[in-house]
């Protein structure tokens, strides 16, 4: 461990369990070669990478889609499995790993005692949860229970990507995707499909609900805060239902810098949000870890501010 004011602290930073990738079909099978070789390592080359870069500690989360497509007969006891491995690499390497659950989202109240579980018991820092479940949006009340939870937990829920909607990609990416695979993927499909998810769970009203409930969304706020003052100025009109959207999403929603390190967005987040609501990620092994440090390095902000993007505000939202 470093000797800095805070660790350096990576908060998405991915690994696939053999068993769960194992069940992934299509687009989104595991497939041999260094990335997969990379997602199922949870020791020694791993932590290599992460101290040639001078990153002192990951936050895991299992890869998409995680259980999110799975039924409730499987995804129950597999994600438990699943955690509970998780946990026991955790535990191999004392301070240098910690840990967001899978949930079985098909039964959203099990989700819910998952989340319980690995929080107390296994000393998780929150959940990730991977686009839509089974064609649903997560905004839906069905999957409440697990926000309620996570709010009376004190942990986070960090909405991470998955692919979009399969008559989606139809309509908006088939003419591109052939050329441009990632268009429908993180150059624009998976941007889309976790910032319309985030808004939607704003307009549904679980923040309203569980107030103390706390959102994460990676790669520095799917386009979100750019939008926000367009998106209140908007929802203000006319006819529409009352909602303070942007005081909502600046005090419930907390950024990431994964995969995306861009000064000029970052500068676009710390004047929309506050310094104190980004965190830093790298989004690993998709994205390598020196240029997201090397990046942060040269920011234009204050080593104080640095130093809480770097790690300080991990350390106070996942309560490390």
């Amino acid at each position: 461990m470093s000797d800095k004011p805070y660790p350096v602290i990576a908060v998405e930073e991915h690994y696939w369990d053999a068993e769960m990738a194992a069940l992934f079909t299509g687009s989104e099978a595991a497939r041999p070669g260094p990335l997969a070789d990379k997602l199922g390592e949870l020791g020694a080359r791993r932590i290599a990478e992460m101290d040639a870069a001078g990153i002192d500690i990951q936050v895991l989360s299992h890869g998409a889609p995680s259980a999110q497509k799975m039924g409730a007969d499987v995804a129950v006891t597999l994600t438990r499995r699943v955690n509970d491995r998780l946990h026991a690499a955790i535990h191999a390497h004392p301070g240098r790993f910690a840990g967001f659950a899978a949930l079985p989202t098909a039964d959203p109240v099990a989700a819910a005692d998952e989340l319980e579980r690995c929080v107390e018991k296994l000393g998780f820092k929150g959940a990730m949860l991977h686009g839509m479940a089974h064609g649903v949006f997560l905004d839906d009340k069905r999957f409440w229970p697990i926000y309620e939870r996570a709010a009376l937990l004190g942990v986070p829920i960090y909405l991470h990507p998955s692919l979009p909607h399969p008559a989606v990609t139809s309509a908006y990416y088939d003419d591109y995707a052939a050329d441009f695979p990632t268009v429908v993927r993180p150059a624009w499909g998976f941007t889309v499909e976790t910032a319309t998810t985030a808004l939607r769970l704003i307009l549904s009203g679980a923040f309203d609900a569980y107030p103390g409930l706390q959102v994460v969304l990676g790669h520095l706020g799917e386009t979100l805060p750019f939008l926000l003052w367009r998106i209140e100025s908007s929802l203000a009109r006319p006819g529409q239902k009352r909602i303070a959207f942007r005081e909502i999403f600046s005090h419930n929603i907390s950024v990431t810098t994964s995969g995306f390190f861009s000064t000029p967005a970052l500068m676009c987040c710390v004047m929309e949000l506050g310094v104190e609501r980004i965190l830093f990620a790298v989004d690993w092994p998709f994205v390598d870890n020196r240029p997201a440090v090397d990046w942060m390095a040269g920011v234009p902000l204050c080593e104080a501010d640095k130093q809480k993007i770097l790690g300080g505000n991990a350390k106070r939202l996942l309560r490390m």
